[in-house]
């Protein structure tokens, strides 16, 4: 019969193992939840202006091109 033999893990292998577990998972979360909030404050001014309208590509998508005699502010 075989005896269960526990073998401790060395300090600086953890986070090694912690990465190597988790990296990809909690980058394609973060990468999600990155997008969602983009497309939850589209809608802002703030975002449209300060980031969205600013975008290499895509910028031209968010930007305001309303005449100045249109805007009711």
């Amino acid at each position: 019969m075989s005896r269960v033999v526990y073998h401790q893990v060395p300090q600086h292998k953890l986070p090694v193992q912690f990465t190597r577990r988790w990296g990809t998972s909690m980058g394609l979360w973060g990468v999600g939840a990155g997008v969602m909030v983009l497309y939850v404050l589209s809608v802002t001014p703030l975002v449209k202006r300060g980031f969205l309208s600013k975008l290499p590509v895509v910028g031209d998508y968010w930007a305001d091109k309303t005449p100045a005699s249109d805007k009711p502010f």
